[in-house]
């Protein structure tokens, strides 16, 4: 590969290390190598807002068809229809417009008091115990509660459910991980239910995905696959799980160590939705996505040949400085404008409504209770994928 870069400028998106803290190797890419090559893993890189933002609505140049995680391209590995994450048009278009139906803004406040009751439910006996844990306590429970109330997933089933995603996307240090491995386990959880659903209906995505009829990329007029339903169940049940848990997480983080900003929401809570956006550009839980070239494509001056494989860092372009003034810097009062945390173009995320619903509805109750409370990092621990970034595990003290 002729592409070189300085030897001083590393980023490695399984190094431990990095992680903790990727932002100083994030500014010196966006400085020196805004277009990065990475000769161990073999992947370019973007970090710029001007360059990630154009490359998501690139979708014909930098696909997602053969997978959006780097390792998962690499592997070359057959993907199932129904995972719009993987998919490119026109048959995402078709799968994607089946799942707006439901996840829509609209519907998706109106689930706001079932939201409400149910994390006052979590957080109402942890008043006076001097501390929570605001992963264990609410980031693991409330967003699978919910997509799961969505799909039609029984509720004694969520928490294992829950535990078997989070184990199939952690990774060793310095390890791509088994994320190719454990894909397939984890859709096949999701058809017993399925099969249940299809004898029992009732109001829920599953029912609705077993009846559906739509016109397909053939032009046929059809019903979804098990196979279709069983993939898409199993992405909406992953996503909709982990990043909101991680907004959760870095929400109790930032809080705790910018107690200042956390005064502000609590003597003015119509901040909070405002945060929310702050939190999710400053921390973003999904930072990077990759693509597959397909077909040669000039940045910076550089041929990025067709057959690589493109990092997206989007949340280095959260932090990109060209874009955001003093982009290092939290501030819930800050116009932040439209950031990237839930990426852009076609494949922005689905249920962007609903992570905004959760993470303010989860401020708002525990501001109500908790004005004041210190993270425990001697007892906090992170959570190692390649795909999410965030907290495992992160106690607070409240008294």
């Amino acid at each position: 590969m002729a592409v070189t870069t300085d030897p001083g400028v590393y980023y490695d998106p399984y190094d431990f290390t990095i992680d903790s803290d990727p932002y100083p190797v994030w500014k010196r890419l966006r400085d020196e190598a805004p277009l990065y090559w990475n000769d161990k893993y073999e992947f370019f890189a973007l970090s710029r807002w001007d360059d990630v933002d154009a490359a998501s609505l690139n979708w014909q140049t930098y696909i997602s068809g053969r997978g959006s995680v780097l390792e998962m391209i690499k592997a070359n590995i057959q993907i199932p229809p129904g995972n719009i994450l993987f998919e490119d048009p026109p048959i995402h278009h078709i799968h994607r417009s089946l799942q707006n139906r439901v996840f829509t803004p609209r519907k998706m406040n109106a689930l706001e008091p079932k939201v409400r009751a149910f994390t006052a439910a979590v957080l109402d006996p942890l008043v006076g115990a001097g501390g929570f844990d605001f992963i264990a306590d609410l980031g693991a429970q409330m967003p699978m509660r919910v997509i799961g109330m969505l799909l039609g997933i029984p509720e004694k089933d969520q928490e294992a459910i829950r535990e078997r995603i989070d184990e199939g996307l952690r990774i060793e240090e310095g390890e791509a991980g088994s994320l190719t491995e454990n894909y397939g386990e984890q859709n096949e959880m999701f058809a017993e239910y399925i099969e249940w659903r299809a004898a029992h209906p009732s109001d829920d995505l599953m029912t609705d995905l077993l009846n559906v009829e739509f016109e397909d990329e053939t032009g046929t007029v059809r019903k979804l696959t098990r196979g279709e339903i069983v993939t898409i169940v199993g992405m909406l049940a992953a996503a909709g799980n982990e990043t909101t848990t991680k907004l959760i997480g870095w929400s109790g983080q930032l809080l705790g160590d910018h107690p200042d900003q956390r005064r502000r929401l609590t003597e003015d809570p119509s901040l909070i939705p405002n945060a929310v956006e702050e939190i999710l550009r400053y921390e973003s839980p999904s930072p990077i996505q990759s693509r597959y070239v397909a077909r040669d494509v000039e940045i910076h001056g550089r041929t990025v040949p067709e057959g690589n494989v493109m990092v997206l860092l989007n949340a280095s372009a959260n932090r990109d400085e060209r874009h955001f003034p003093d982009a290092d810097r939290f501030d819930v009062g800050r116009d932040v404008g439209r950031h990237l945390a839930f990426g852009f173009g076609i494949h922005v995320c689905l249920g962007a409504a609903l992570a905004r619903l959760e993470g303010r509805v989860a401020l708002e109750e525990v501001l109500k209770r908790f004005p004041h409370w210190e993270v425990d990092y001697d007892r906090a621990e992170r959570a190692r994928t390649s795909t999410v970034r965030g907290w495992h595990r992160l106690p607070v003290r409240t008294a």
